[in-house]
């Protein structure tokens, strides 16, 4: 078996997607009617415009998100995130990202995305990208039911570090076993792991991002653009 040379880690949400995932779901529960849409889309958007500005407190954002899971039951959960990945994700995977992914994946790399969305939101997307390793928020689950807590740390900011290192680290390997190490990510909110890799890759950028990649010479990459 060839050795693994590479390492290549990819954001998920404007990254390999052109939308968020995490909002996008909260979007979909108040459009299929599985929520109180005034109060949630409020909040909804009151955390996006936080994590947007880089003020978001992950821990307070995950109570949230994941206690809106608990509220159903898990026939129901699977039932809308089967729905959910159809008229909402699908659409989204698009040719550049596959065709991306796969270059890594075709070179031998080990490949795997994280992201800060939750891992109930993001399994099936990292599944239908035919990506084996994800890194996401853990929902605790207790008999079969999400119960609303955050499982571990948040897998945003400086907690990206922490757990693709502890990833890394079930396979006796750190960051320092790979000849090259790749992050692509389009926000700000990744500098701390993009600051550590050896090919920080500033990909569909925001502004603060794009800003600071273009003082530190980091590659560019337009990825939706025709």
């Amino acid at each position: 078996m060839k050795a693994l040379m590479n390492l290549a880690l990819f954001d998920l949400d404007h990254t390999l997607l052109p939308i968020d995932s995490d909002h996008e779901w909260g979007e979909f529960l108040c459009r299929v009617g599985a929520v109180d849409t005034a109060d949630f889309s409020r909040r909804n958007d009151a955390f996006f415009a936080q994590y947007q500005a880089g003020t978001l407190d992950p821990v307070e954002y995950q109570q949230f998100a994941l206690g809106t899971l608990a509220k159903f039951d898990p026939e129901h959960l699977a039932t809308l995130q089967q729905q959910f990945m159809a008229e909402v994700i699908e659409p989204n995977i698009l040719p550049a990202a596959r065709a991306l992914l796969q270059r890594h994946l075709d070179q031998g790399d080990l490949v795997a995305i994280v992201t800060a969305t939750n891992h109930f939101v993001t399994a099936p997307i990292a599944k239908a990208f035919g990506v084996e390793h994800l890194i996401a928020a853990m929902p605790e689950v207790i008999d079969g039911r999400i119960t609303g807590r955050l499982q571990g740390t948040p897998t945003q900011g400086e907690g990206k570090i922490v757990h693709t290192k502890a990833w890394l680290e079930q396979m006796g390997k750190t960051l320092d076993h790979f000849e090259h190490v790749y992050f692509y990510s389009d926000s700000h909110n990744d500098l701390p792991l993009l600051s550590i890799v050896t090919h920080p890759i500033a990909t569909n950028p925001n502004a603060r991002l794009a800003q600071h990649a273009n003082a530190q010479g980091w590659q560019l990459l337009q990825l939706f653009n025709d």
